[in-house]
């Protein structure tokens, strides 16, 4: 008969096997093998079995310090008992009514009071559904049809989005390529595309096109860039003094960064803003937030029908993702969250950039406190995406592998994402994987 030892042992391996199973099977019947653009590589791609505050564990039974929560939502951390017992109050109720319930009122509410921007709110199941139909409001509003954008933002999977996203070389600007195959090239005559960080250059175009930009929509922390300076007050002016709507994309930001997300943190209030991932604490919702005057033609009640931007969708505030998000920005709201998590996600970004150069590497760690990119390159302030193309992406990709081989969960060349979850001791572990992983890149 097997010791503990053994039957421990024996336990793993067969953990193991049901894993590279599950694996298999992801390959056989999901389209690229995963959920989306991101699929890990090969040795250490797993499938989660379960979240619990800052941590995961895969079905083979290993535990890692989670720093992709979700890519986001799960700014709480993982199973967070304020938003299970939410959750679990309302399921037993029904899950969706498609009309109006208690919970996305009281959501919709608290958006309003916490968005500097927002008057008025306006449900959507993703941030590619809210991104998408701002601009079909902001083209509603202003009776236009272009809009600007900015090389490197990310703003979710619709057709107006994917212009300029991830070249391997500085766009043809005004006009960008796109990054998908699938959309017509005729959308591309309605995208403009600006290098981010460079306001005389955006000001030109939008001075330029202003009788044809309907919106000039924007990440204000696009992806691991912070703006310069007078970049968010340029848009803005521009934007004010010719009548364009200006967006902020804040699906990332907002929550996050601050109470009052990118708004808050730098100072600029745009027309409209995104919001998803963190706002409904890992449950699948998002809205567009603004002025009532420019949502108003979402509104069925005071909008002839010809002249509405349509914007509705079945699961659109269901309560159970509304009751979820009322829980998160509740414990989002107490006294010292944002502090905690600009703390723990300050000391993680500079002990990494410690050890990076304590091995011989340039390493940087760009973005804000709370959501924040590793990226190897000389440059301590890159300014646009092409800048940011400088970085060493291969070091990147061994130096990920490296950190997911020794228990952190982390998207290679992608952010670390901060919860109220992590600790100074989940940080201590950290900064030791860390190390180790950039000496075996060292020694490679």
């Amino acid at each position: 008969m097997k010791g503990i030892g053994g039957l421990a042992q024996a336990r793993g391996e067969a953990d193991m096997h049901r894993q590279r199973e599950l694996l298999d099977q992801a390959d056989r019947y999901l389209a690229g093998g995963g959920l989306g653009l991101f699929v890990l590589p090969p040795e250490v791609n797993l499938v989660i079995a379960e979240g619990r505050g800052s941590r995961v564990t895969d079905v083979a039974g290993r535990e890692f310090i989670d720093y992709h929560l979700g890519s986001g939502p799960a700014l709480l951390g993982h199973g967070h008992p304020a938003i299970t017992g939410a959750v679990e109050g309302q399921l037993p109720k029904g899950s969706t009514y498609y009309f109006l319930n208690e919970h996305v009122l009281q959501l919709a509410r608290r958006l309003v009071q916490a968005v500097p921007c927002a008057e008025q709110v306006h449900f959507a199941g993703s941030g590619t559904e809210a991104t998408f139909f701002a601009l079909r409001v902001a083209r509603a509003h202003t009776g236009r049809t272009k809009i600007l954008k900015f090389e490197g933002g990310w703003h979710g999977m619709h057709d107006y989005a994917l212009w300029g996203t991830v070249p391997a070389q500085a766009s043809d600007y005004p006009r960008a390529r796109p990054d998908s195959q699938g959309i017509p090239d005729t959308i591309g005559d309605e995208v403009l595309v600006a290098p981010f960080n460079d306001a005389e250059r955006a000001v030109s175009l939008i001075e330029r096109h202003a009788g044809e930009l309907a919106a000039v929509l924007v990440e204000p922390l696009q992806r691991v860039l912070v703006p310069q300076p007078g970049f968010l007050e340029a848009l803005r002016d521009a934007t004010r003094r010719l009548g364009i709507v200006l967006i902020f994309d804040e699906i990332v930001t907002g929550f996050r960064i601050a109470w009052g997300g990118a708004q808050e943190r730098y100072g600029v209030v745009p027309d409209v803003a995104t919001y998803g991932k963190a706002m409904a604490g890992g449950f699948p919702m998002a809205c567009l937030a603004g002025r009532a005057d420019i949502l108003a033609p979402l509104d069925g009640r005071r909008t002839e029908r010809s002249r509405m931007a349509w914007a509705s969708g079945t699961l659109n505030g269901n309560p159970i993702s509304a009751a979820a998000g009322v829980a998160a920005l509740e414990v989002l709201s107490q006294p010292g969250v944002y502090e905690q998590l600009h703390r723990i996600g300050g000391r993680l970004r500079r002990g990494i950039v410690e050890a990076g150069r304590r091995h011989g590497f340039p390493t940087q760690a760009l973005g804000e406190d709370a959501v924040f990119g590793v990226r190897f390159m000389d440059e301590e302030a890159p300014r646009s995406w092409i800048a940011l193309l400088a970085h060493d992406r291969a070091l990147g990709l061994r130096w990920g592998m490296e950190c997911l081989k020794r228990g952190l969960l982390v998207n290679p060349n992608e952010k670390f994402y901060i919860s109220l979850a992590h600790t100074d001791e989940d940080v201590d572990c950290t900064l030791q994987i860390c190390g180790d992983a950039f000496g075996a890149c060292a020694r490679a």
